[in-house]
């Protein structure tokens, strides 16, 4: 068993108001709504810290909570959630970022199934192999190193692993082996409050990577491994064009 919690906010700086920007006459966040749904959770819950996004959510049927203004991240947001609803310790939640209109089911509740077999584990996250040269190369492209068991060793905007003897002009000319880091996480309950309750740390600060505050304090995350990276999230005008495109053909 598991939940999903789906942050939303209004006041994203590059597409203000994009949870409630419609998409085939349906705000995304109720498209994000309905791929949590169909995942098998528990309960899918829409945590905002906004009236009208909260209106919204609840107009379409969903679990909707009213969050602090004053959180920092996501997973800040969640952690209220856990904390308001009663999760116990051992239970297992899934932060579905409120933009990932289409993300694949199966990928959440995989991610969810694969933090439940490994009961030693903090957080379960995922990746997928990097398609081009210039994807490793874009910072913007969050590249994670990933232990032969699955356990992740680290995360960067750089592109590492750097292929050392295939270089040009001291850039790497390869990218072979190398991973993107999908944003979707699952924690156990535990975990999650522990990690919300700690102070950002030096290689987070440097990065902007969330992630490293819990393998820099000691946590645990394994990575499953996905074929391929899901279509993306919308973060821009031209992404919310393209995921219009794309969902008028499903």
């Amino acid at each position: 068993m598991f939940h999903v919690v789906i942050p939303a906010r209004f006041a994203a700086t590059r597409l203000p108001g994009k949870p409630l920007l419609q998409i085939h006459g349906r705000p995304l966040i109720q498209w994000v709504w309905e791929r949590a749904r169909a995942s098998g959770a528990a309960s899918v819950i829409v945590a905002t810290d906004d009236e009208r996004i909260h209106e919204a959510a609840r107009g379409f049927g969903a679990d909707s909570v009213l969050t602090s203004s004053a959180h920092a991240s996501g997973t800040d947001r969640i952690a209220e959630v856990a904390r308001a609803r009663g999760f116990a310790a051992t239970d297992i939640v899934v932060n579905l970022q409120g933009d990932e209109p289409l993300m694949p089911p199966s990928v959440v509740s995989d991610l969810a199934a694969a933090l439940s077999e490994r009961p030693l584990t903090d957080i379960a996250s995922a990746v997928a192999p990097i398609q081009s040269l210039a994807e490793f190369l874009d910072p913007n492209c969050v590249k994670a190193l990933r232990a032969l068991d699955g356990r992740a060793l680290y995360f960067s905007r750089a592109p590492v692993p750097w292929p050392r003897d295939r270089t040009e002009a001291g850039r790497p000319a390869a990218f072979d082996g190398a991973a993107r880091h999908v944003g979707i996480y699952a924690y156990r309950v535990r975990s999650l409050l522990e990690f919300a309750a700690r102070p950002p740390t030096p290689l987070e600060l440097s990065e902007k990577l969330e992630q490293l505050r819990a393998l820099e304090t000691g946590m645990s995350i394994h990575l499953m491994q996905l074929v391929e990276a899901p279509a993306i999230g919308v973060d821009t005008q031209q992404d919310l064009e393209r995921v219009r495109q794309l969902l008028s053909k499903a």
